[in-house]
């Protein structure tokens, strides 16, 4: 997408931002039931006393301002609970939660409507017909607070949880590699080579390349005809003197242009990167094989993940025609995302037999079911796996154990 666009996804994940829409909502509903009673019919079935309609406001106000502070210590003690037990790269995943933004910003718009409500009423605001507006309104915005109590209430068993997070991981995981197989190099024509007489193109930022906008570089290399060949993929960390992209016959005055279709940032981004997440994946799992936590069962559960979106990517892994000819982009090796993805656990669960043998059936499985590159890459990681198995086991019945299991699942 371009960056704009990206870029105003990204502002729309806050929960500032659907927590102002909301409470915006709640106020605009109160000051639209004293304007709203001059067009409708004179003759209403009822009638509302101003003393009731503020009984329920005030509780409505007082109660939403408990529930609201109370739900923000408990997404604050979720978010410290996921940094410590899964990894804090999953946070971000926890903060961008939907459903939790929606229950505060709905618990905050009708704090925001109680308050609005009353003082509008101690006003003098409301006539009869507004007084009747107001409570029918007060009663949807009940209802509304009490279906996003159940929701939340539902939600809090889970939220923060290791189980619950290693999902949301891997969903993430699963969405940047989906968008990577729809639009393999992210659109642009797979880098092999790169001409001798292309320049670099570096910028002034050190960090992780975050999105790079597809249709500005293919609108530069029309504009300037030109050819880019990127070097810098979303997930690399750039240093000054690291070329973003190289380029052949590039105007002075564009370069600026092409450094501005890349974006920097201080972390990673889940979005065009889908080696973040099998990276954090692995972290998760690392965390949970370390002595202090002692939980090879999430290891295994990560095993089993991580092979799962290594099999999605490789199913679908076709050739598709360009969408940006004119812009050369590297794709991702196997061996890297095998790194990425098991290394990690095969080093710190190389003592463990259970661990070893999971991983050894996911690598192996691979290496059966897998393309060419991605055979040969699961079985350098599974050579690799049973090296520092075989030094780390102390039992010499583990190793003959793991050797035969190996034996029996080689392609």
């Amino acid at each position: 997408m371009p960056r704009w666009r990206w870029l105003l996804a990204n502002v729309a994940r806050r929960l500032w931002v659907r927590a102002t829409l909301i409470g915006l909502l709640g106020v605009l509903a109160a000051l639209m039931a004293a304007v709203v009673e001059r067009y409708i019919p004179w003759h209403l079935p009822g009638q509302i006393g101003a003393d009731a309609v503020e009984g329920i406001l005030s509780i409505l106000a007082s109660s939403m301002l408990a529930v609201t502070t109370f739900s923000l210590s408990i997404m604050v003690s979720a978010y410290g609970s996921a940094t410590s037990n899964v990894t804090p790269r999953a946070t971000k995943l926890l903060i961008e939660d939907r459903l939790t933004q929606t229950a505060l910003s709905a618990f905050l718009g009708s704090f925001l409507f109680g308050i609005v409500g009353l003082i509008l009423l101690k006003t003098g605001a409301y006539g009869e017909r507004g007084r009747v507006v107001l409570f029918a309104v007060t009663i949807a915005v009940i209802v509304l607070v009490v279906v996003s109590l159940l929701r939340w209430i539902d939600h809090l068993t889970r939220f923060g949880r290791v189980g619950e997070t290693t999902v949301r991981v891997e969903e993430a995981a699963r969405a940047a590699i989906e968008a990577w197989v729809e639009r393999p190099c992210l659109g642009g024509t797979p880098l092999r080579a790169v001409p001798e007489s292309a320049a670099p193109v570096t910028g002034e930022a050190i960090g992780y390349v975050q999105h790079i906008d597809m249709p500005a570089l293919a609108d530069l290399c029309d504009a300037a005809g030109v050819e880019i060949f990127v070097n810098a993929v979303p997930g690399t960390f750039i240093y000054p003197d690291t070329p973003l992209a190289l380029v052949d016959g590039l105007p002075p005055e564009r370069r600026h242009a092409l450094i501005q279709a890349f974006t920097i940032g201080d972390v990673r981004s889940f979005d065009q990167d889908p080696r973040f997440g099998l990276a954090v994946l692995s972290e998760i799992a690392s965390r949970a094989l370390s002595p202090a936590v002692n939980d090879p069962g999430t290891a295994i559960d990560v095993i089993g993940r991580c092979t799962r979106l290594m099999c999605r990517w490789a199913a679908e892994a076709a050739s598709k025609a360009p969408e940006y000819p004119q812009v050369h982009v590297p794709a991702h090796a196997w061996p890297d995302l095998l790194e990425d993805a098991f290394m990690p656990i095969a080093r710190d669960g190389a003592a463990m037999l259970e661990v070893q043998l999971r991983l050894q059936k996911a690598l192996l499985a691979l290496a059966r079911t897998g393309g060419p590159g991605l055979g040969a890459a699961a079985l350098e990681q599974s050579r690799q796996a049973l090296s520092r198995a075989e030094g780390a086991m102390p039992l010499e019945a583990d190793k003959a154990r793991l050797r035969a299991e190996i034996a029996a699942s080689a392609p």
